[in-house]
Parts: structure tokens; sequence; C-alpha cells
């Protein structure tokens, strides 16, 4: 067998939106990846899903269940396979992807399932869809074993200063971000509004989009009823939206799986390279708020894995839950975008905003829109990132439908760990009261539109990072309307809290 029928592929990809009108009985999460599975195949040609091995399933928040793949592996009628579960993280099925293709390339497998769901959009208003998976089957043997780091993602710390999930942590990398390209604040907004509408319209065109409306950067960038501020700077067309019912499949196999399947070969997207990494584990111990060490040296693996430079990518699929994740991998790919003169897509699917944020699931949407892009221009390469927690967790992979020329490259963790690791990190205060100069600030609002708390991260004279939060209204409004970064301010602690100047 010749080194090129190891070569791992993407052969078919399958997606699904599901709306759920009036007096629909929805699908149920099961039903909607079966559905994906089958669609995956379908657009593969020929007979893979007889053939799968491995039914690798990406953590569902709507499908609580020991061995998901177990329960489809029965409804495709597919018996003997081996199944696996990720844990929390939006990186985690391109890194099933690198890992899976490992193993194809070394000879241990030839046909894999990637598949994920996430049906809280139908759960959210229907109970009897709620309930459904109660009645589902117990898994007849062990549980599938789990695959991703498990580590948390914040510190108790963080958590008590309100900077412990995606809508509190990624305004704080956006401002970080304003102020390290010297933007005001309102020429800023419309910078990252003009962004997101273009992923809004390329939302449009993927029929399996959450949301087919092309919004335009003043919509996306006003807040009203229909837009409320989440947390400034960020409205709610501006967050990942996670209340979709979507599921996406992938299959990768051999060429030579393929071929026997009878896929055709115009079919297959070839993996090229794949890597995998971290940033320092924790938000507070960052060196920047502003930079990635985890994505600098996940992409550049991945690209450096590949042979390739960044300039040899046709076009990306960024992560993008929020728009600093998209910039930040900007910033750190040397990417300059639109206003650059840089018309390559960033985007083939549309962002978690428009074209939906299924939990961990939505790179393997990625992965099935970037299989058809590479299809329509053939020989041109693209790039997939994932992520996963808050900028923490990375996975990159290269694809084209030319064979890499060396073969797949997985790159090891190992060496990629210790690129981030040779950065330097910061050291989190705690409790801290003395002067500190602000380095990024983010107020959060309640659901009826009011602020309720300003969060800023702070550097103290000897660089340390501190959190601090105020709830004084003058402070929230200017927060809205001025620069912060950069201004000398002092806290005070009662030992656990961190306040912007006098008093609780």
């Amino acid at each position: 067998m010749s080194r090129g029928d190891r070569n791992p592929a993407v052969a078919g990809g399958g997606e699904i939106a599901q709306h759920v009108t009036d007096g629909n009985v929805p699908l149920g999460p099961l039903d909607l990846m079966e559905e994906a599975a089958r669609r995956a195949e379908a657009d593969a040609g020929g007979k893979l899903l007889e053939r799968v091995e491995v039914v690798a399933s990406v953590m569902s928040i709507s499908l609580r269940h020991p061995d998901p793949g177990a329960l489809l592996a029965d409804r495709l009628g597919l018996s003997g396979v081996r199944t696996l579960q990720t844990r929390i993280g939006g990186n985690l099925p391109q890194y099933l992807l690198n890992d899976l293709g490992a193993e194809i390339a070394a000879g241990r497998l030839d046909v894999a399932l990637v598949v994920g769901v996430e049906a809280l959009h139908s759960r959210r208003k229907s109970v009897d869809a709620a309930q459904r998976e109660v009645g589902l089957p117990a898994p007849s043997g062990e549980p599938a074993p789990l695959v991703g780091d498990d580590r948390p993602g914040h510190t108790d710390d963080e958590a008590a200063h309100q900077a412990a999930i995606p809508t509190q942590l990624y305004p704080l990398f956006e401002s970080a971000l304003r102020a390290a390209a010297g933007r005001g604040v309102d020429e800023h907004q419309r910078h990252v509004s003009e962004l997101w509408a273009r992923f809004a319209a390329t939302a449009g065109t993927r029929p399996a989009a959450w949301s087919p409306k092309a919004w335009s950067a003043e919509e996306i960038r006003t807040p009203g009823p229909g837009n409320r501020m989440v947390t400034f700077p960020y409205p709610k067309l501006m967050c990942a939206n996670i209340f979709v019912d979507q599921a996406a499949a992938v299959l990768l196999c051999s060429p030579e799986a393929a071929r026997s399947a009878g896929v055709p070969a115009d079919r297959l997207v070839y993996l090229h390279a794949g890597a995998d990494g971290a940033d320092h584990q924790f938000v507070t111990e960052r060196w920047s708020l502003a930079g990635s060490a985890g994505i600098r040296a996940v992409a550049g693996d991945a690209l450096a894995g590949a042979g390739i430079g960044v300039d040899d990518i046709a076009r990306f699929d960024l992560y993008s839950c929020f728009p600093s994740a998209v910039q930040m991998a900007m910033k750190e790919l040397g990417l300059a975008g639109v206003p650059g003169g840089d018309d390559r897509p960033l985007t083939v699917t549309g962002g978690l905003s428009f074209f939906g944020g299924p939990g961990n699931n939505y790179v393997t949407h990625s992965v099935a829109a970037m299989a058809d892009a590479c299809r329509a221009d053939p020989g041109s390469l693209g790039l997939v990132t994932g992520v996963g927690y808050y900028l923490t967790k990375h996975s990159a992979g290269v694809y084209s439908t030319r064979p890499p020329a060396q073969g797949f490259r997985r790159v090891d963790p190992a060496a990629t760990k210790a690129l981030v690791e040779a950065t330097p990190a910061r050291v989190p205060t705690g409790a801290y009261a003395g002067p500190a100069t602000v380095e990024a600030t983010a107020v959060q609002y309640g659901r009826e539109g009011d602020p309720a708390v300003a969060v800023l991260a702070t550097l103290t004279p000897d660089g340390r990072r501190a959190l601090a939060t105020s709830t004084d209204p003058s402070v929230m409004a200017s927060m809205t309307t001025e620069e912060w970064a950069g201004r000398l301010v002092e806290l005070t602690s009662n030992g656990s809290l961190n306040r912007l100047g006098a008093g609780p």
C-alpha cells in the first residue's frame, strides 16, 4: 500500500438546522445526529457509514448520556465500533480529527465518524423535548472514554470578580485589543461591527445556518429591544448564540477505504496537518489580554506541519464565539483583513452569532463547510481553528483537495506546549489594595438593560495582575464612552474582593 493511501481525508460532511414552529414535533438530539451522519454519507457518495470503525461524539449539553456514540451506532446499524466522547471545549472537534487522522496515517484505522449536536432551542420551547432523553437506553458496557483537557477554566479569584464565563471574559479581551489598536470606543465599535457584518453575510449563504439574515454593521452595534447589551462592548448580536437546534457530522477516512466504498476521488479533502495546545491556563496568568501565545503556537505549528505559511492559505474559519476571538487570531497570524487590503475569507460558516453556536460542536460545522469550499476551489488550502474556554484551549487543521506531498503530520502536542511555556506569564495578585494601571474593562448589564457591574483587569507596579469591580454608576457610564486602559487607579480589598476606589 502506498503512503498516499494513508493520508486522512474528509470524505463527507452533513449538517442540519431545525427550526421548531408551533405544532411541530421536533426531532430529538439523537435524531438530529443520525440525520447529520446520513447526510455526511450522502455528501461523500458511496457507502462509508457501514465501514465506520470509530464513532466520536462531541460533548452535548442537550444529550447527556454516558455513550452517545453507542446510541448513534445502534441507530446506524453498526456493531463492534469503538466510541469516544469529548470533554468541554470548542477546540475538540478538530482535536478529534487530528488524533483520528494520526490513527489513519499509522494504519490503525480506516473510517471514523465525528458527530455532535445541540437542541437547546427546542428544549427551551418544549417541556416534552427537554424530557426526551430520559427514555434513552443506558449503555450496555462501560461509558465511552473521554478525551480532552479536564482542567478547570477559571480560578476562584476570577469567579469572585465575575470574570469566569465567556460573556464576562471575552469583552475584557475586546477592550484590551481596542487599546492596543489605539482606537476610540465608538471607532472600535464600528470596526468590530463591520467585521461581524461580513460574518453575518457568510452565514446567510449556508443552508444549515441558524440566522439567514445578513445583519448590517449598524444593526449589530446598536443596542435595542432585540439586541440588548450583554456586557459592554458586546450587545447580543456580538455574542455566540447557543440556543439553536443544529447537528453536524464528518466522515474521515483513508483514500483506500474511500475507493473501496465507492466514494469519488474528487470528494476527498485531505487533512494536511493538525496541531493542538493550550495557552497559560487561567486568564489572569496571561502576559497580555491583547495577545494569545496559544493561538500563535498552535496555528503556527499546524502551518509549519503542512510545510506552508499563512500567505499560502486561501480561506480561514477562525473560531468566532466573540469578535475578540477572531481579532486575536488575526493578530497572531498576521492577518490584516479587509480593512488592510486582505479579502481572504475569515469564515466559511458565518460565526457563532449568526450561523449558530451549538455548544462544543461548532467546528464540526466548520470542517464540513471548509470541505465544501475546498472542493469548489481544487488545490487551494484552508485553515480551521477551534477554541475552548477563554482563548485557553486551541486546535488547528489545514485542509485541501490536494494530497499532502510529504504526508499528513500530527504535530507533537508536547512540542507545541513547550512553545507556550517558553512565553512570559503574569502572577495573579488575588486580594490586592494599592495603585494599579488599568489594562482592560467590561461593563456587565442586567437583562432589563441597566449596567450592573464593571470589571477591571489591572497591572500592579511590580507587574502582577489584579482584578477589581465597581458598581459606581458614573464609572460604569464612563467605561462605555471613554478609554480606561492606561489610567492609574487605586484599588481597595476586603481580603477576597478587590474594588475600584473606596468601600464595598
